[in-house]
């Protein structure tokens, strides 16, 4: 004789996994904590949740790094290096940027009036 098992839909449901909502994709930004090294070079130690990828973390240690850059009356940062971890669902990222008053040399140059305003719009805090 065989049995036959019935399985409710109700108990198929409760094995889902949860269903994302809107707020699951609003990031959480945690803060930035900036570190002088040595004359024009800076870190910026940033961390947030919900980031969608590593990209989303990259731009907060950028947008720090413009307002930074403005702060001191200075008017470009150069990009040098980030390293990006993901713990537990929060992403972290050290960068290091020169900063400087003229466009400096190289690739990885960010105007950072530019840069400070495109963050304000886009949302992503600056300090």
């Amino acid at each position: 004789m065989r049995r036959i098992a019935l399985i409710s839909p109700l108990a198929l449901v409760a094995c889902a996994p949860p269903v994302p909502m809107a707020e699951d994709f609003i990031p959480d930004y945690l803060g930035v904590e900036t570190v002088p090294l040595d004359g024009d070079l800076v870190q910026f130690n940033v961390a947030m949740t919900k980031a969608l990828s590593e990209q989303d973390v990259r731009r907060y240690a950028e947008c720090a790094a413009a307002q930074y850059t403005v702060d001191r009356g200075y008017g470009f940062v150069r990009h040098l290096r980030t390293n990006v971890t993901e713990e537990g669902g929060v992403w972290a990222a050290d960068a290091v940027y020169t900063i400087s008053p003229t466009l400096p040399d190289g690739l990885a140059t960010v105007d950072a009036e530019v840069t400070v305003a495109a963050c304000k719009e886009t949302g992503i805090p600056t300090v």
